[in-house]
């Protein structure tokens, strides 16, 4: 079952639809597509000379471009079994603090710069920053530096267990959202879909900020089971061709018992949001392709 919406920049036209039971109004997590909303806050902060783009962030070996990109070098807890076990079992995230050590984050895994790994301690690191530079947590940020300037008010970040109470979590509706470290926006999908394209076409960043938020580390393609005929990364977006050879830029994100895929397609000028309550990633990924 997949629940989309997508906009058409061409003309007035904004088509929903949704398959299965869930209604495209309602609230959805948007795991990682958090992490385009992210980027996008520290690029403005950037625009407002409030965080700088290519120094060295204080006291670290890496600059925020490279925390963006996954270029840091930044380990993961991804593979962290008693992480996936402790949210199994429902039980409260860890301190930051005792995540950072579990996963030894002082030692990267490779010079910075020098390679490439996909990292949500990253991305902790680069909230973190955030909420330094504007001095409150990364809900309020967000609404302030994205959501508010792009015209969305049914977007936020999910800091408790009661911020999910009206969402569409399915199987995982107990879920703690301190779980997902870089932070969880939840909201309908029509409003991810009208962020995507109000980032990449609107004039939120200047010229030069959006084109290196566009800007790709090629990852190679394709990948097996999805979509991905060529992939990479830019500054929080998932970047590449699909099947139909056609450019998409945008993010895919999965936690338990859902995917959430927000994509625009420049040739085709539509930017689509697909939401499905199963780990079918090539299926959501497609749906948002347009492939």
């Amino acid at each position: 079952m997949i629940t989309a919406s997508a906009t058409v920049v061409s003309g007035d036209l904004a088509e929903c639809h949704s398959t299965g039971d869930h209604d495209s109004d309602r609230d959805v997590p948007w795991w990682s597509f958090t992490k385009t909303l992210i980027a996008a806050a520290a690029l403005v902060l950037v625009r407002d000379g409030r965080l700088q783009l290519d120094t060295h962030m204080p006291g670290r070996r890496f600059t925020l471009r490279q925390l963006l990109q996954n270029r840091a070098g930044v380990p993961n807890y991804g593979g962290l079994a008693a992480y996936h076990r402790d949210v199994a079992a429902n039980r409260d995230p860890w301190p930051v603090a005792e995540l950072l050590r579990a996963v030894d984050a002082d030692q990267l895994r490779f010079s910075p710069g020098e390679g490439w790994e996909y990292s949500n301690v990253g991305y902790l690191l680069v909230r973190q920053a955030i909420e330094e530079a504007c001095g409150s947590d990364l809900d309020h940020a967000l609404k302030r530096l994205v959501f508010a300037p792009l015209g969305i008010a049914g977007a936020r970040v999910a800091l408790a267990r009661a911020d999910l109470a009206d969402v569409a979590m399915g199987e995982a509706a107990s879920y703690h959202p301190g779980w997902v470290y870089h932070g969880l926006a939840v909201g309908p999908i029509g409003d991810a879909a009208s962020i995507l394209d109000r980032l990449l076409t609107g004039d939120l960043l200047p010229a030069p900020l959006l084109a290196a938020m566009c800007d790709a580390h090629p990852l190679g393609g394709p990948v097996e089971g999805r979509p991905w005929q060529t992939a990479g990364y830019g500054l929080g977006l998932m970047i590449g061709t699909g099947r139909v050879g056609q450019r998409v830029l945008g993010h895919t994100g999965g936690g338990p018992g859902s995917v959430i895929a927000v994509y625009r397609c420049p040739a085709r000028n539509r930017t689509i949001a697909a939401f499905s309550p199963s780990a079918d990633e090539n299926a959501v990924e497609s749906f948002a392709f347009a492939d």
